[in-house]
């Protein structure tokens, strides 16, 4: 997939075929931020993973005023026009560990070697909580509007992900994920079954 600037015109900018809006992703911010609060998670450092356009940087950071947001983005377009650090979730090194980690709607475009090589990437570089999100099978059949969605050839199943997922976090609900070794009381029915 060629991410770019005639991609993003027509998923982002167009709003007759965007897949998005700044609304939607304003409340998806709202729902993050309610959760690592009713958690009692303090974050300082946000790592948006395929961060895209940016759309979920104002909402968090106004949501969450202590943190710092780092936005990587594998599109070389988005990180010219935008400034976001080039890169690839599968391979992206840091020394730094974010509290809270967002990578949505990204591991879909990865075959599943590359897509397990960055869910532990993920879990390495996550010291809190991580938003996770990918259009799985299941969305694709039931759920999406494929005339605004791309089609994409490494569409997994929700439960691959869910198995990939739970070796190193525990499913809070609503793509909300927590590190197993943070030291927070979850709740037995704040956890996903």
């Amino acid at each position: 997939m060629d991410f770019n600037r005639d991609y993003y015109r027509r998923f982002y900018f167009d709003p007759r075929t965007a897949v998005t809006s700044k609304a939607e992703m304003a409340a998806r911010a709202r729902l993050i931020a309610g959760c690592v609060d009713y958690l009692g998670l303090p974050v300082g450092k946000i790592l948006d993973a395929g961060c895209g356009v940016g759309l979920l940087r104002a909402p968090l950071l106004q949501a969450l005023r202590r943190a710092r947001y780092v936005g990587l983005e594998h599109s070389a377009y988005l990180c010219r026009r935008y400034g976001w650090r080039h890169g690839s979730i599968e391979s992206y090194r840091s020394r730094e560990r974010y509290d809270l980690v967002v990578c949505y709607d990204v591991l879909q475009y990865l075959a599943p070697a590359a897509a397990r090589r960055a869910i532990r990437n993920l879990a390495r570089l996550c010291r809190g909580a991580l938003y996770f999100g990918a259009l799985t099978s299941e969305d694709w059949r039931d759920s999406c509007d494929q005339r605004r969605t791309d089609r994409v050839g490494a569409l997994r199943s929700g439960r691959w992900y869910r198995r990939e997922l739970t070796r190193d976090f525990i499913p809070v609900g609503c793509g909300m994920w927590l590190k197993r070794d943070v030291p927070l009381t979850l709740w037995s029915l704040d956890v996903a079954a």
